[in-house]
């Protein structure tokens, strides 16, 4: 039997109000400044006064962040790892979506492992040798889970790509998963990361790496996301409260097993269009769906089932249409558009050959060729 590794959070807290740890974490450890990064808008709403209204209260200082765009940039990065260097900040506290996540996980790692100042040598997996600066991570979306993920992906604007970064020493040392946090999301963007939780899902669930411990976590993130998405999207707060534990959950196994081919066409689309990651993933998953259905096995059944399909009678062709349909149907229900009017035909071939270099697609359950990538980007014009 193969040896599967898992990396997960130290600690996690759950549920209404958790953001209310935050205090107590913070002076059990004897940290005295905070680095809070954290994207412009969730400034300018109000969103992360939440955490640092809690920090002013309780007497501890904070540094503010905010260079951070929707796909993150090297020099974001950079400029992050300057101004915590600056702050005198000893620990750092990240309040939003996978923006300003990854951005963080990139500032604590070249602060902690400066021979990789220049980002780029993070790409795959970097050999860092220190542990990020001691994190507390808190999600303000319902999809990217990357609060619980090794993960973190940077935008390189001078060569239009996006690149994956792996590293076991980047994962928050603490997670704070709290609804409320999620509760001024517009509808749009809770469709499109709640999508883009749906797509870590399937692909974790079918990529070549998984196993029993992912499994059972992506199947239940799969239940969960076909049974709150819709009505998070409506600001139901029960729908606001599954979806907030159904992209942790499926975060945590996705993170330890990879994911497929959906996310690599996801990273090239963000890179050339700028194009936002859960809507290219929306976009996207069904059409692989349908590419990678032969290389699956039963696991299509499953899927179309925790989507709340009865496959009673279907033969093996049904279940697995039956499980593209389901996802199709909920990416419309949700209000994701299905054609991406920017996509040219002369971006073509820098788009599939963006696509099978990325570090998704090895993961994927059925190698995939040029003319496949091309194929697949055709259904979206």
């Amino acid at each position: 039997m193969a040896v599967n590794r898992f990396v997960l959070n130290g600690m996690s807290y759950h549920g209404q109000g958790a953001i209310n740890e935050i205090p107590g974490i913070v002076k059990s450890k004897g940290f005295t400044k905070a680095f809070v990064a954290s994207d412009p808008d969730l400034i300018k709403f109000g969103v992360t006064a939440k955490v640092t209204d809690l920090l002013e209260k309780n007497g501890i200082a904070y540094s503010l962040y905010s260079d951070i765009k929707p796909n993150p940039t090297i020099e974001n990065v950079q400029n992050g790892v300057a101004a915590y260097k600056e702050s005198g900040a000893d620990f750092m506290i990240t309040i939003g979506g996978g923006s300003s996540m990854d951005t963080g996980k990139g500032i604590g790692i070249v602060v902690n492992n400066p021979e990789f100042a220049d980002i780029r040598s993070l790409e795959g997996v970097a050999p860092t040798r220190h542990r990020t600066v001691f994190t507390i991570a808190v999600p303000t979306t319902g999809g990217t889970g990357a609060e619980s993920t090794i993960n973190y992906v940077i935008t390189d604007v001078e060569k239009k790509r996006k690149f994956v970064c792996v590293d076991p020493n980047d994962i928050p040392d603490v997670a704070i998963v709290d609804p409320d946090m999620m509760s001024s999301m517009p509808k749009g963007l809770t469709a499109s990361t709640g999508m883009d939780a749906l797509t870590h899902a399937i692909e974790g669930y079918t990529t070549a790496a998984a196993w029993e411990l992912s499994d059972c976590l992506d199947l239940e993130a799969i239940k969960l996301i076909g049974k709150n998405l819709r009505k998070a999207v409506a600001n139901d707060p029960d729908g606001r409260e599954g979806m907030a534990l159904a992209q942790y959950v499926t975060a945590m196994a996705y993170s330890n097993v990879g994911l497929g081919i959906a996310h690599s066409m996801a990273h090239t689309l963000g890179a050339v269009y700028d194009t936002p990651h859960g809507v290219a993933c929306a976009m996207m998953l069904p059409i692989v769906m349908e590419f990678n259905a032969e290389a699956t096995g039963t696991k299509f059944k499953d899927i179309a089932e925790a989507l709340g399909v009865d496959t009673t009678g279907m033969d093996q062709e049904t279940y697995r249409k039956a499980a593209v349909d389901a996802v199709r149907q909920l990416s419309v229900d949700v209000g994701i558009p299905t054609k991406l009017e920017k996509l040219k035909e002369e971006d073509l071939p820098f788009l599939c050959e963006s696509a099978a270099a990325d570090a998704c697609a090895p993961g994927n359950p059925k190698p995939a060729t040029l003319e496949d990538f091309e194929m697949m980007f055709r259904k979206l014009m």
